[in-house]
């Protein structure tokens, strides 16, 4: 499950160690890109108190709006898996596609065509400059998993992602998977 390299589509899962980022506390990031240069991912379990309608009026929609990360977080992205009816659109991996034509984005919900189990909105997203990432995987600050959902990670609860990803690792994270998510409220 775990690999030592991130890739394109992986999965970085904060480890239990970074509590008190409130960024990244028990966050599971979809690694948009990775190359030399950099890495761009997406919070994958960090809703916001947004609807899409109340950022973007004209959508007359209730999805759910993510926390993608800490930059850029005046910005609205996207992650889907209907790249055939979304022009533009840039493949991930494993059937995931972020980004396109944001109006066709709009006329396809307005008529009902997509509902959030296709798509996911994010207000910022997750960057690291080059070796950033490798440093902060040296010291321990996230595990790299390979994406074992596919398309459907779209569809993956919230509330318990980080949970289940601690629970299946099992051993030691075993332990953090019930602990409370800020150490005071214990």
């Amino acid at each position: 499950m775990i690999t030592i390299r991130p890739k394109k589509g992986d999965l970085l899962i904060a480890e239990p160690s970074i509590i008190g980022d409130m960024s990244f506390n028990r966050s599971i990031i979809l690694l948009a890109d990775h190359t030399k240069e950099g890495s761009i991912g997406f919070i994958l379990n960090k809703p916001l108190n947004y609807t899409i309608k109340e950022l973007i009026p004209e959508i007359e929609a209730d999805f759910k709006v993510y926390n993608g990360g800490p930059v850029e977080q005046d910005n609205l992205y996207f992650i889907h898996k209907i790249p055939e009816i979304i022009p533009d659109s840039i493949e991930i991996s494993l059937g995931i596609y972020w980004g396109g034509d944001f109006n066709r984005v709009v006329e396809l919900i307005a008529n009902n065509e997509i509902d959030d189990s296709d798509i996911r909105f994010f207000l910022g997203y997750s960057g690291w400059d080059s070796a950033q990432l490798e440093n902060e995987l040296k010291l321990n600050s996230w595990l790299v998993s390979k994406n074992i959902y596919e398309k459907e990670i779209i569809e993956k609860d919230y509330q318990t992602f980080w949970k289940e990803k601690m629970l299946e690792l099992g051993g030691d994270y075993s332990i953090w998977s019930n602990a409370p998510e800020n150490p005071s409220f214990n």
